[in-house]
């Protein structure tokens, strides 16, 4: 340290000068950034007032969107104030997002803001991206999803009837859903077959394909299905054949143990009690019901790729988007991993949801007129989001 300084010292005096100008300068940029960085006050909690912008999205967005940016900010900052930590939209029209904003905070604790690219637990919206690898498998030949699933799951017990792909992509198979506190199961499972044994010797619910019944371990099975019909272990199929190919950088498994840049914390409050960290979860038996992390920008690039064909085929994007029905023919609104219906205003949309411990999601696809909106947050309790919220957004992007 005395070196240090006498070494100084010793520089001649304009390369001092030209230093002390280095740090002035930049003292200055941090002082501006300070400045210009505006934050609110929303449930006692001091959040960056949602101005985290894709620098990349904000060169190609035309001007006639100021509008809907307005609302879709109005939106976020409302959707703060409801207390949630931290938020991020993504919109994208014709295949281009056009707008991208992160709200609040990834990190409450460390007050690291969220940003366009902030990873969120994504929930049940990981079972659309599961249903783009089963139907990519069905292109290359790989399987056929009428098939009973012991063709590519020989381990699976059987139950008296065949349950096929194509039931368990439109929850039709009579797989339970989750009970008691499955929902936090804090095991790891180190190949999706393991984790199949939770419910595996469980009697269903209803017989094959006369009941809609939701089902994320119906997903569970299907991860096993992609598995053995693609002879890859699931999770690097998923990667090497849907994230990679659509560019989804910020879309990967949910590993507790893994370093992963970009990660938020995660939080929970229920009735009117404070917030909390969410519970530790470790979601390896629920890859693709529920396991996944991305970003809003991911799944709008997702989305996006599946309004025409292109990365799926006409035929494939028929079986995601066309609503099964049950063995008396009633229509069920749920086609291969997409929910199938009308928003509040009566547009058409493909549609999912999710939840998980401390985050939830939306993705919504309105076909009609190629616009994709995702929501996604680092929260999970009473105060968060409505569908609604969600359809606002998107809809005054169409409607610019």
């Amino acid at each position: 340290m005395i070196w240090r300084a006498k070494a100084k010292m010793a520089e001649p005096e304009g390369v001092m000068n030209r230093k002390l100008m280095v740090r002035v300068f930049r003292c200055a940029l941090l002082a501006a950034n300070l400045i210009l960085s505006p934050a609110i006050f929303t449930g006692g909690i001091v959040a960056p007032a949602g101005a985290q912008t894709s620098a990349a999205t904000a060169a190609v967005k035309p001007a006639d969107y100021s509008k809907p940016e307005e609302h879709a900010r109005a939106v976020g900052k409302e959707l703060l104030a409801r207390g949630i930590p931290g938020l991020s939209v993504a919109v994208a029209v014709d295949g281009k997002i056009v707008y991208s904003e992160g709200f609040g905070y990834a990190d409450l604790e460390e007050r690291v803001p969220v940003w366009p690219t902030t990873k969120f637990r994504i929930g049940s919206v990981s079972k659309p991206l599961t249903s783009a690898a089963l139907v990519l498998l069905v292109e290359q030949g790989k399987l056929d999803l009428d098939a009973p699933v012991q063709k590519y799951v020989p381990t699976f017990p059987g139950k008296g009837s065949p349950i096929t792909s194509r039931m368990l992509a439109g929850h039709l198979g009579g797989i339970r859903h989750y009970k008691d506190d499955e929902f936090l199961i804090s095991k790891h499972y180190d190949n999706v077959v393991e984790g199949l044994k939770i419910f595996q010797d469980d009697p269903l619910v209803a017989p094959p394909g006369t009941q809609f019944n939701y089902s994320s371990y119906g997903y569970n099975l299907l991860s096993a299905v992609v598995q053995g019909a693609s002879g890859q272990d699931f999770l690097a199929y998923m990667q090497q054949r849907v994230f990679t190919p659509l560019g989804l950088r910020d879309t990967l498994a949910d590993q507790p143990a893994d370093i992963i840049a970009q990660r938020a914390r995660f939080y929970t409050r229920h009735k009117d009690k404070p917030m909390r960290n969410a519970p530790f979860v470790d979601n390896s038996y629920k890859w693709a019901g529920g396991g996944f992390l991305s970003s809003a920008e991911d799944l709008v690039r997702f989305g996006s790729a599946l309004l025409q064909p292109g990365f799926l085929k006409p035929e494939s994007l028929r079986l995601l988007f066309t609503s099964q029905k049950t063995s008396d023919g009633k229509e069920t609104g749920y086609g291969m991993g997409w929910a199938i219906h009308n928003s509040k205003s009566g547009q058409r949309v493909y549609e999912h949801s999710g939840g998980s411990a401390g985050g939830s999601s939306q993705l919504i696809l309105y076909p009609d007129v190629h616009v994709v909106v995702a929501m996604i947050c680092n929260f999970e309790g009473d105060d968060g989001w409505r569908r609604e919220d969600i359809e606002s957004i998107g809809e005054a992007f169409e409607n610019r």
